[in-house]
């Protein structure tokens, strides 16, 4: 099941109490104030798992709360800090407030960042002493925790995204070059939800395809199953339009397909393009030979391929790796998704 938006109430751990107690010990005559403090509450914390795709293990979780602190006890015993509420998401997880403003972006596997602040424990009675007021009968309650609502919401890490018309052949490209294992018919809207593949190329290298719900025109504005899934395209370096080599409108594919992509987010079309004529192995001999790109204006990479037959995927998995490599040196050069180390941060303040 591929859910990619829930919303969660999430609680932090309220400190504990301190104590007022005094010490009382058999020929100790006065031994004064001897209260402990509380223990801080739990912390909220968000943590980045790339062995996660979907948020489906926080689907059935709608409230999630943080221990809270331990009350201190006399002997100046502190009381147990609570145990922290750890949310495990995958990457690329945005992480929305109540007004929609964003408040954290996952993206590095592996990054930690507490969301909301255990409050602090109080202090015992052993820490007011002074020598004006030796046994001073005051401790301090622990401070409370915070109550958030949140939105969770996956946008799909890849470096390639598969866009195309209902039955373009995007999974059965998939189902190729990859082991993922998308379903295929011959019938539009077999692709319910996006699948990933980890396509490999060179001897060591590989690169994570996505194969999108096909698009219909209007899915900017909800038709078909677009709206849902167009997001997932946002976060990917390149994009492989999936257009049918058997037809004679692939230009008229590819505008209506830009036309999509730019009603719903032009920054898309700034992405790197490559085509991906398929469907090779319904045209004839001679008519695949004389083949030649109708968007050749364009300048775009093009491969004539047969997910089928396999004919030609060789040439576009080496091209599409090659592409991906240079994509990923120079978001390195731009610092763009970061590598920086974040545990630790905090989004939202003490408790």
């Amino acid at each position: 099941m591929f859910i990619d938006e829930v919303n969660l109430t999430l609680s932090s751990g309220a400190g504990g109490d301190g104590c007022m107690s005094f010490r009382r010990e058999k020929y100790v005559p006065r031994g004064g104030p001897d209260g402990g403090d509380g223990g801080d509450g739990g912390n909220v914390v968000l943590y980045t798992d790339d062995k996660l795709s979907t948020l489906v293990d926080l689907r059935y979780r709608p409230k999630i709360a943080a221990e809270r602190g331990g009350h201190g006890k006399g002997k100046k015993l502190t009381g147990a800090r609570g145990d922290d509420a750890v949310i495990r998401v995958p990457p690329g997880t945005l992480v929305k407030d109540a007004d929609g403003q964003v408040v954290a972006d996952l993206l590095t596997p592996g990054q930690q960042m507490i969301l909301l602040k255990g409050g602090r424990g109080g202090r015992g009675n052993a820490r007011f002493a002074t020598a004006q007021d030796q046994a001073p009968r005051r401790a301090d309650r622990g401070r409370p925790g915070r109550d958030i609502v949140v939105h969770l919401e996956l946008k799909l890490l890849a470096d390639i995204g598969l866009v195309g018309f209902p039955n373009a052949g995007k999974s059965t490209l998939l189902s190729r070059v990859s082991a993922a294992h998308p379903k295929i018919a011959d019938y539009p809207f077999t692709t319910l939800e996006p699948n990933l593949g980890i396509v490999r190329f060179g001897d060591f290298d590989s690169f994570v395809l996505a194969d999108l719900p096909g698009l219909i025109e209007g899915a900017h504005e909800g038709k078909g199953l677009g709206i849902r899934f167009l997001k997932h395209i946002e976060r990917t370096r390149i994009l492989l339009f999936a257009l049918d080599a058997t037809g004679d409108d692939q230009a008229d594919q590819f505008e209506a397909l830009r036309a999509e992509l730019a009603s719903f987010n032009p920054a898309l079309l700034e992405k790197p393009l490559a085509l991906a004529f398929t469907k090779a192995d319904l045209l004839t001999v001679e008519d695949a030979a004389s083949f030649t790109n109708p968007l050749a204006d364009l300048g775009l990479h093009h491969f004539l391929i047969s997910a089928v037959s396999g004919f030609g995927l060789d040439q576009l998995v080496q091209a599409l790796g090659s592409q991906v490599t240079m994509q990923r040196e120079q978001t390195a050069l731009d610092g763009e998704f970061g590598d920086e180390e974040v545990e630790g941060d905090t989004v939202l303040g003490d408790g």
